[in-house]
């Protein structure tokens, strides 16, 4: 369960508004709050572009996939998903505190899913019923009319539209329909190996008409093209929000400039704390439920995280690597910060930094053949501690955010806690 938690209250007091006086030497050196916000703007653009380039050549991939199944063109989508998900994995620092964004995000990025909404599924392993979800074995691909709940739904031709009536239908979030995930699960099935090594194993001839596995190729070849073409019309929307004129970055300059940096703390914080590390990370560990994971088909999650990880350390020093190599350096928070605290701003890159190298342990665990759902694993002691450090890194890296909120004098700065930090007996007596 997700709330808020206020960062900086006690510290702070009464929200205050006024620029951190600075003397002139160090004025001279120091951006301005507003060229920091306006900064923080252009790397969302630059993320959320790199993320549609990187959609488009997936798309290019599962078009050569349905047209000519093979192990090969299979094998071509899934490295094309798992590097469009590196700038998207970036952009997740923009969320929190956005609204355009935190609205949107949930049509690509919503997890975990019930499955069984979309395609077959081993029963053995996922049942064959849910008593909060009427969908969860709806199986799109095989049923051409879904008659549940009274409802009568026809899925004659899957399209985007379809795609769309149908995420998070019943007002049940596991019902994705729509995203990398759904994409995800078409490109590698289901992962039936637990918490030992293994990934999905979809054969390439689930898409291939003469020679069909699963039944009803042609309509998963459907599902596929139109969940990713649904992706790309997604992605275009955010891109246009964030330029000139577009909603989040209309939005963010309505803001005075005291706020837009309180924008960026609250995805800084909550995107570290209560998502991150509380409910993608620790709380996977405190169920050894490979169902938490975030990646949980394709056993990708130790990247996924490494790169949320590395998107908050963007914004705080204002750089981001594009997918062609190009750099977008500017004005940044850790610039204001080394204005007014030196030591401070110190503290926060060094922070940054061991996260990304508790980070780097889970990837470095996961080419050695133990992925995240492996190193949660129950009596997993060495690689649930990776993950624990990795956790413990992310919680105190918040709280450095929380002497910077004070420091700049932000206010009561709102960031997303999570029962598995802040409340675990509630997660482990449920």
């Amino acid at each position: 369960m997700n709330f808020r938690r206020a960062l900086g209250a006690g510290l702070i007091g009464a929200a205050l508004f006024a620029p951190l006086p600075l003397t002139t030497a160090v004025q001279a050196a120091t951006p301005s709050q507003e060229a920091v916000v306006d900064h923080y703007a252009d790397i969302a653009q630059a993320i959320f572009e790199d993320s549609l380039t990187t959609a488009k050549t997936l798309q290019s991939a599962v078009d050569a996939l349905i047209a000519n199944p093979s192990e090969e063109t299979l094998q071509a989508a899934r490295e094309a998903w798992v590097a469009a998900r590196v700038p998207y994995q970036q952009s997740e620092a923009y969320r929190f505190g956005n609204a355009v964004v935190d609205d949107w995000e949930g049509k690509v990025n919503a997890w975990p899913l019930d499955e069984g909404l979309i395609d077959y599924v081993s029963t053995d392993s996922y049942g064959t019923e849910s008593y909060e979800n009427p969908f969860y074995t709806a199986n799109v691909i095989a049923n051409p009319s879904l008659e549940i709940s009274g409802q009568t739904i026809d899925a004659s031709e899957i399209t985007p539209a379809l795609l769309e009536q149908l995420h998070e239908i019943d007002d049940v979030a596991a019902n994705v329909a729509s995203g990398y995930h759904a994409i995800e699960f078409l490109l590698w099935g289901q992962d039936l190996h637990g918490t030992n090594p293994g990934a999905g194993e979809r054969p390439y001839t689930d898409y291939d008409s003469a020679n069909c596995t699963g039944g009803n190729c042609e309509r998963r070849g459907d599902y596929l093209k139109a969940a990713t073409d649904l992706l790309i019309s997604d992605l275009e929307e955010m891109v246009g929000n964030w330029k000139e004129g577009g909603a989040a970055r209309a939005d963010l300059e309505s803001k005075s400039a005291v706020e837009g940096l309180a924008v960026i703390t609250t995805g800084m914080g909550s995107l570290a704390y209560g998502e991150l590390g509380g409910e993608r990370t620790k709380l996977g560990l405190m169920l050894h439920d490979p169902e938490e994971e975030h990646d949980c088909f394709s056993d990708n999650t130790h990247w996924s995280h490494y790169y949320d990880a590395k998107g908050i350390q963007n914004v705080y020093l204002g750089s981001y690597t594009r997918v062609d190599g190009t750099e977008v350096t500017g004005p940044s928070l850790s610039d204001l910060v080394a204005g007014a605290d030196g030591d401070l701003d110190k503290s926060m890159r060094e922070h940054l930094d061991s996260t990304m190298a508790q980070g780097q342990a889970m990837v470095d665990s996961a080419a050695a053949g133990a992925p995240f759902d492996v190193m949660i694993a129950p009596g997993n002691t060495e690689g649930g501690q990776l993950v624990q450090n990795f956790v413990d890194a992310l919680v105190a890296q918040t709280g450095v955010t929380e002497q910077i909120i004070a420091k700049l004098e932000l206010g009561d700065v709102q960031v997303e806690g999570s029962d598995s930090l802040d409340n675990p007996d509630a997660v482990l007596s449920e």
